[in-house]
């Protein structure tokens, strides 16, 4: 059983629902990414709007002038090897780069997806 992230997040008051979070969504894969600003997190969820309250989330934290910790990521089950983790971490890199930050990173998904994609230059935007 997928766990509802989301819907259990909103429901103690840790996070708005979906459709208020800040920031411009994007979309890939059938999944719409929006960055949360105000929360510090990249949420995804179904981009057909099937009312699925689940969402797969990637969560950061300011660290220092200039600096990110790119946490952890989560992907509910039903959601799994459809490429959302994917998605959510190329969100946060554009996000790097937009806003000319650099990151540590504590998520070992992001560290994988990293090494994976070593030739696409994100390597500057690694604090080590």
């Amino acid at each position: 059983m997928a766990l509802k992230v989301c819907s259990r997040l909103a429901a103690v008051g840790r996070i708005r629902p979906r459709a208020a979070a800040c920031g411009s969504p994007s979309s890939g894969a059938g999944f719409t990414v929006e960055h949360d600003r105000q929360n510090l997190r990249f949420t995804a969820a179904p981009s057909s709007g099937a009312g699925s309250p689940d969402c797969a989330v990637l969560l950061y934290r300011f660290t220092g002038e200039g600096e990110v910790d790119l946490l952890s990521t989560f992907v509910p089950e039903a959601f799994r090897g459809r490429g959302v983790a994917a998605l959510l971490t190329q969100a946060a890199l554009d996000f790097l780069v937009e806003e000319k930050l650099r990151a540590r990173v504590s998520c070992w998904y992001i560290k994988a997806y990293l090494e994976e994609h070593r030739d696409h230059g994100s390597g500057h935007l690694l604090v080590s």
